[in-house]
C-alpha cells in the first residue's frame, strides 16, 4: 500500500469516526465513556495523518 492510499484510508475511517461521534452524541442513552473512547480513536487517527503527512 502506498503512502497516499495508506493516509486516505486513515483520513476515511477518521469521517467515519467523526459521523459516529456525532450519532453518538445525538443518542441519549449513549454512555459519555464511550463517547470519549470514540473521540480518542478520532484523535490518534488525526495525529497519525500528520505524521505521516509531513514525513
Amino acid at each position: 500500500m502506498s503512502l497516499s492510499s495508506h493516509i486516505a484510508e486513515l483520513r476515511r475511517k477518521h469521517e467515519n469516526l467523526s459521523e459516529q461521534v456525532e450519532m453518538a452524541q445525538r443518542s441519549p442513552g449513549t454512555d459519555d465513556l464511550q463517547i470519549s473512547e470514540l473521540k480518542k480513536q478520532k484523535l490518534r487517527l488525526k495525529e497519525e495523518i500528520e505524521r505521516l503527512s509531513h514525513a
